[in-house]
């Protein structure tokens, strides 16, 4: 944060859980950065990381600048799993995509400057650069990593 600060960028985490499901879960991970709620707001449809429920029965999702079918064909192992460990069913984990925005503000006015989605995203979260280096990469025994609480000893 310290790199940000001085290179006059701020830096804000926004997700549709309400704010006090945040703060809980920003507690057990032991988090310090900004956690903004964007719960019952257009915030995360606006920039196409949550679909709405027409968007998705029409299978014309826009997200990762381009129209898609997010809608899963049959539920894989794999789907089921990542779903389930984000606490959640396939049909909902695939609603919601990772995302993230830039913004610029000038004499009052805020623009967007940049967005990266789906694996765009990476490179966001530190230890996928580590790990993807590693000599047996994420290593992982499912599709997302554990909390560090999740983790045994060692």
């Amino acid at each position: 944060m310290v790199h940000l600060v001085n290179h006059d960028v701020a830096f804000t985490a926004v997700s549709r859980a309400p704010l006090a499901k945040l703060q809980d879960y920003k507690r057990r991970m032991g988090w310090s950065f900004p956690w903004a709620s964007s719960f019952e707001s257009d915030f995360n449809h606006d920039f196409h990381v949550t679909h709405t429920e027409r968007e998705w029965q029409s299978g014309a999702v826009e997200y990762n600048f381009r129209t898609s079918d997010l809608r899963p064909s049959e539920e894989s192992p794999g789907l089921i799993e990542m779903a389930s460990g984000a606490g959640t069913d396939p049909v909902t984990f695939r609603k919601e995509g990772p995302g993230m925005s830039a913004f610029a503000l000038e004499d009052g006015v805020v623009y967007h400057t940049y967005s990266a989605y789906g694996r765009g995203v990476d490179a966001l979260w530190g230890m996928y650069a580590w790990l993807d280096r590693a000599p047996l990469g994420r290593n992982e025994p499912s599709a997302r990593w554990r909390r560090h609480d999740e983790y045994g000893g060692g």
